[in-house]
């Protein structure tokens, strides 16, 4: 017996990183200071006068399903990198440098690549770089065909600059950022909706499932140079409620215009199809904005980014109207 016939092919593995490298190399710069192969990343901090790291990690949940299921496995990568830089930049971060971890059944080498491909095209998007990772096939754990992804950031903010809500304040302007589609949330009721048949009758197809999240990090941060932005909300599982209540400081409240939301069709659709009501969509899903920012003064709208409501002195809390 040899480790290939236990589940493990280490020629395969090799195989994966010979296929990756190049375009992992791509997104590095003159901070990483070690080489693709070493047991640890190496990457030196920008000059900066009080840093503070930033962390996050986050997966892509079950709309990795319909990828494995359909084969279309070079647009998750860009969701595992946008699932936790867009967390990241909440605080006014800019994103530094990206791990992935990845699980699977069996080391596919071509299907790793364009895994890794949507990896680097989402590190690209971020200005960050992807400095190690992790392939791991366990046949026990993992049916047929079935892998996990994990993805782990890190940023830098000054110190005196980061953004944690503290500062929202009646009188300040709550902005939404548009979403591509369904971002990486509400997958398990979305795959229970949208059936093959559902699909067909909607004219929907898989690749419409599985557009990418959008990554925000250039459009953020450039908000954030104008020294005006005192909030940021990454709207993911919870909606637009939850998710900006737990920036919120006491003594303020927000009503969201709900008809100043673009909503794309396909929440039209799942909610149609599995005949959910408008509050749970909004509970479960971003409905048509991905991130929120509230700032200090009034920006210029466009098809991007749409004034949703103002903060209002209160009692803590989000309503959507």
């Amino acid at each position: 017996m040899d480790y290939k016939s236990s589940g493990v092919d280490i020629d395969a593995g090799n195989k994966a990183v010979n296929l990756i490298k190049n375009n992992v190399k791509k997104t590095f710069n003159s901070n990483v200071l070690n080489s693709l192969g070493s047991f640890a990343a190496m990457y030196e901090l920008p000059k900066l006068k009080n840093p503070v790291l930033v962390s996050c990690t986050d997966g892509v949940g079950t709309k990795l399903k319909i990828a494995i299921d359909e084969g279309i496995n070079d647009t998750v990568g860009i969701d595992l990198v946008a699932m936790s830089v867009n967390d990241l930049i909440c605080c006014g971060a800019k994103p530094l440098f990206f791990l992935d971890y990845i699980a699977c059944h069996k080391n596919v080498p071509e299907q790793i690549k364009e895994i890794v491909d949507g990896i680097v095209e989402g590190c690209e998007q971020s200005e960050c770089a992807l400095i190690g990772g992790e392939m791991a096939e366990m046949n026990d754990l993992y049916k047929d065909g079935d892998y996990d992804l994990a993805g782990f950031a890190v940023g830098v903010v000054e110190k005196d600059e980061r953004i944690d809500g503290s500062k929202i304040a009646p009188g300040n302007y709550v902005y939404g950022l548009a979403s591509s589609g369904v971002h990486s949330n509400g997958y398990s009721l979305l795959r229970k909706v949208l059936t093959k048949d559902v699909c067909e009758k909607y004219g929907l197809s898989a690749k419409d499932l599985l557009v990418p999240t959008k990554i925000y990090v250039k459009e953020i941060l450039g908000l954030v140079s104008q020294k005006c932005v005192n909030g940021i909300a990454h709207i993911t599982g919870g909606g637009l409620a939850e998710n900006l209540e737990r920036i919120l400081p006491e003594g303020v409240n927000i009503k969201i215009n709900k008809s100043k939301i673009k909503t794309p069709k396909i929440f039209e659709i799942i909610k149609e199809a599995g005949s959910i009501k408008e509050t749970e969509m909004f509970r479960v899903f971003n409905m048509g904005v991905g991130m929120v920012v509230i700032t200090s003064k009034e920006l210029p709208e466009s098809e991007d980014i749409t004034l949703l409501g103002m903060v209002e002195a209160g009692s803590k809390g989000v309503t959507v109207v």
